[in-house]
């Protein structure tokens, strides 16, 4: 099946200031998408017109013979036509209770974690067990790291809420399969005389042997660089090669770059160090293309998939990484390349940086550092494993060849998306299930039509008004007025806000001519329901056309 896609920009381009995994992991998404479809248009759900447009040339830029359509916000109703509404990342509640507007049963939702350590995130993962999410939903998590994650968040939320209302209460949680993120690998096929002419653009000489480091430049957010500058270090003096490190990115805070560099000279002055702009294109390829092995130490709780490791695998690079999150789902060690073990305090060691970071002591950044800072890679262990590929050209063929072959059977996106596929079937099963059950179907039918932070106006704040309007309450024309005097008089910019569509309040206008009527009775007369009636009523009583009583 097709799913309806919340679309914004910001979830699925690659254009904006500030490149980050989960835009490269939605665009990936979407291609597949695109190229996966089945039958029949791909919809994007958004409120904005401008976003639609922007979904659909997005598309056509993929496949120009796909077909797309626009669901708007409140039209939930086609959302349940769809079946199926994806969101690129894991703010999954209040969709789940908008849903309430059609039923928690009308349609299934599908979210999928990326960076699970903001507070924000964390707060919209406690939230899942008080928010209206069903059996028939998903949050895919993109590793085991990061199920485990989120299922600590939901034992420790539901142990809150057995203390805080003294009961205890089985909330059923959504579907939390694992589906990794996925490459699409002919991005990173290259062929012989690709990789000679990347050498050649990046200057690298026969006889260096190029690490990779590729992304974004952030010692808090994505990883500490020391640990790579000693290893390498340690490596080029151990094996007597020419060694140099590409760094390929963007810095993700102005500085960052210099940062890096600084570190190269003082940590690791017999690599020659190589950087790559990561906003060029061209230059990026090269890196991929003509780099010997891949590299990347993450050591921050930011981290939950990865996406370069994969990259790396797809170009044919072995990949050096720190067993850490969901690299040890994707790199098998001593396969596709090493895994490095690493060291952190135990649990309930961080609360003092938690205590600090909740005060508003410390920023987000600082949170990171405070955490990253304790995780240490081995670096012995490190040392030894980049000295092994450094020193074999036969063992770095080997292991790029193993991770191009399991990257392309295993973690190329027409793969993934067709993990995606089985479970979108399997989410419609169970919802089909729990509506045809009777009780259940009871259950459900006995579901709120909204969450208590959106309903309407008028419920919320009903305490306010001296006077509520009834079916009762009786409505007077003050004096007689024609469809021309009341389009006049609408077109004024005060009164712009709030105009009674005119056609309708020319019924209005016709249904009072003969003398007063009560609400019901003028919606049975105009054709509305009574909380349109009433609504109608109070506009055109807004603006001095019709009195009340």
């Amino acid at each position: 099946m097709n799913p309806a896609l919340f679309f914004e920009p910001d979830g699925y381009l690659l254009t904006g200031p500030k490149l980050m995994g989960r835009q490269v992991a939605g665009n990936g998404f979407l291609r597949a998408a695109v190229l996966g479809r089945m039958p029949g248009p791909l919809a994007a759900y958004t409120a904005s017109r401008a976003s639609a447009d922007v979904f659909r040339d997005t598309v056509a830029q993929i496949d120009p013979a796909a077909e797309t359509s626009w669901i708007p916000g409140p039209r939930l109703d086609l959302l349940a036509q769809a079946g199926i509404v994806y969101r690129p990342d894991q703010n999954l509640g209040p969709m789940a209770r908008q849903r309430l507007r059609v039923g928690p049963a009308a349609y299934s939702l599908t979210g999928v974690t990326h960076t699970l350590a903001t507070p924000w995130t964390l707060d919209a993962l406690a939230k899942t067990l008080v928010d209206p999410l069903m059996a028939w939903d998903a949050l895919v998590c993109t590793s085991q790291a990061a199920r485990a994650v989120v299922e600590a968040v939901l034992d420790k939320q539901g142990a809150y809420q057995r203390w805080r209302t003294g009961q205890d209460v089985a909330v059923e949680r959504p579907l939390l399969p694992v589906i990794p993120l996925g490459v699409h690998c002919g991005d990173f096929a290259f062929t012989a005389d690709d990789r000679a002419a990347a050498r050649a653009r990046l200057g690298l000489a026969a006889d260096e042997v190029a690490a990779l480091f590729a992304g974004r430049l952030s010692v808090s957010g994505k990883t500490h660089p020391h640990a790579m500058f000693l290893g390498l270090q340690r490596a080029a003096q151990a094996t007597g090669r020419k060694v140099v490190l590409v760094v390929a990115g963007q810095a993700a805070t102005p500085g960052m770059d210099g940062l890096f560099r600084s570190g190269l000279t003082a940590f690791c002055p017999d690599v020659r160090p190589l950087f790559v702009d990561g906003a060029d294109d061209a230059a990026y390829r090269s890196a991929w293309a003509g780099a010997d092995l891949f590299i990347s130490l993450a050591d921050t709780i930011q981290e939950t998939f990865g996406i370069t490791p994969v990259e790396a695998m797809a170009a044919g690079l072995p990949a050096v990484v720190s067993d850490w999150n969901g690299y040890r789902d994707t790199v098998r060690d001593g396969i596709d390349g090493f895994r490095i073990a690493t060291w952190a305090p135990p649990p309930g060691a961080g609360e003092a940086i938690a205590r600090d970071f909740e005060a508003g002591a410390l920023r987000y950044e600082q949170y990171l550092s405070r955490s990253n800072t304790a995780v240490a890679v081995d670096v012995a262990e490190l040392t030894a494993r980049l000295s092994d590929l450094i020193a074999d050209e036969a063992l770095r063929r080997r292991m790029g060849a193993a991770g191009r072959a399991r990257a392309a059977s295993d973690l190329d996106w027409s793969v993934v998306y067709r993990s995606y596929q089985a479970l979108w079937a399997e989410q419609t099963a169970i919802r089909e299930r729990a509506r045809a059950d009777p009780a259940t179907a009871r259950w459900l039918s006995q579901a709120p039509k909204h969450g208590a932070d959106h309903a309407g106006p008028f419920d919320t704040f009903a305490s306010y008004p001296t006077h509520h309007i009834g079916p009762e309450t009786r409505v007077v024309a003050v004096a007689a007025i024609t469809p021309n005097d009341y389009r006049r008089l609408v077109a004024h910019q005060l009164l712009a806000l709030w105009p009674v569509n005119p056609d309708l309040a020319d019924k209005v206008f016709v249904a009072l001519q003969d003398g007063p009527l009560s609400v019901d009775e003028l919606g049975r007369a105009a054709g509305l329901t009574l909380a349109q009636a009433a609504e109608t009523a109070a506009r055109l009583a807004k603006i001095d056309l019709v009195f009340l009583s």
